[in-house]
């Protein structure tokens, strides 16, 4: 009960024992709990501390509960009090971050080497954005999450909306493509194109990191783009290629198609081959080749990509 409030186990389950047995003393404490007398006493003086307990004067000395709504309510206005001010002193020191003198020239643009350092600033970006992110994904990556993506999953989880395009050939790789339905579950918007030649990671349109070069074969080294018509133009060409870009998404609306369909659609979209759909759906080439027929044919499109163009348009995708 009292862990949020900056306790532990042991001051939880000694203060609902007092509140149990008022009027007990220590070792009745320690008794009913079954708990060492050394362990009971530093947990009883943490309480007195807090004012969740009062001594009851007489020999033995014996303890009595506050009442519960009153203290515990007063120890959280406490705590809310203590952490306003860790907030303001962190929004200082950011402040004092922001304003730290820099080299000539790294107002606009700083560079990032090392493996290590492309990581954590590729980490620091998601992880202080505050409203919005935005990613162009194609390889070479400027890195691979862990599974599950655990710092896109904690940054949406504290309400940042992320938007993704991601280079259509790359879906063919085993397991890319749950991935990817893995974060349109969590929330993320995603798209794809065909083909992507650039790569970004855009925090809050504030701050950007792209490549020294979108040719190289393997990324170690970054550009930390700050604000600046550099970031802007970075944030217009995203916007640009989100809106070519074909949607994704688990949604099932009714009266669209099964879902075998729109997972199907939700392939095509993504540019993956017949063999690599045929695995991914557990069914044969054949039936993939004879299925896409029919839903070139009810779309009426010509092609795999535009059929997907207009799935989405009926909100299919």
């Amino acid at each position: 009960m009292l862990e949020p409030l900056g306790m532990g186990g042991v001051e939880s389950a000694v203060y609902m024992q007092v509140i149990s047995e008022p009027s007990s003393t220590a070792a009745e404490v320690a008794g009913g709990l079954g708990m060492a007398p050394g362990r009971v006493r530093g947990a009883l003086a943490c309480l007195l501390e807090a004012g969740l307990i009062t001594l009851v004067s007489g020999r033995p000395v014996r303890y009595f509960p506050a009442p519960p709504d009153v203290a515990v309510d007063a120890l959280v206005r406490r705590r809310q009090e203590e952490l306003e001010q860790v907030r303001a002193q962190a929004s200082a020191l950011a402040h004092r971050m922001r304003e730290a003198p820099r080299s000539r020239g790294s107002n606009l643009v700083e560079l990032v080497e090392g493996e290590q350092a492309v990581v954590e600033h590729v980490l620091r970006l998601q992880l202080g954005a505050r409203q919005e992110v935005l990613i162009v994904d194609c390889p070479p990556y400027l890195y691979r999450p862990a599974p599950g993506n655990p710092q896109e999953a904690q940054s949406m989880r504290r309400g940042v909306a992320y938007r993704a395009i991601y280079h259509a050939p790359i879906l063919d790789e085993p397991g890319r493509m749950d991935d990817l339905l893995a974060n349109i579950a969590a929330g993320e918007q995603a798209r794809v194109l065909p083909a992507i030649r650039m790569k970004m990671v855009i925090a809050d349109g504030r701050q950007a990191l792209i490549p020294v070069s979108f040719d190289a074969v393997e990324l170690s080294s970054l550009i930390l783009v700050h604000a600046s018509p550099l970031l802007t133009a970075l944030v217009t060409s995203f916007e640009h290629l989100w809106n070519k870009a074909v949607p994704l998404s688990g949604a099932q609306d009714e009266g669209g198609p099964g879902k075998s369909d729109r997972d199907m659609l939700t392939m095509l979209a993504a540019g993956m081959k017949d063999r690599a759909i045929a695995r991914a759906l557990g069914i044969t080439e054949r039936s993939v080749t004879r299925r896409v027929a029919h839903l070139l044919n009810t779309l009426g499109a010509e092609t795999r990509f535009q059929a997907a163009l207009r799935a989405a348009k009926l909100g299919w995708l």
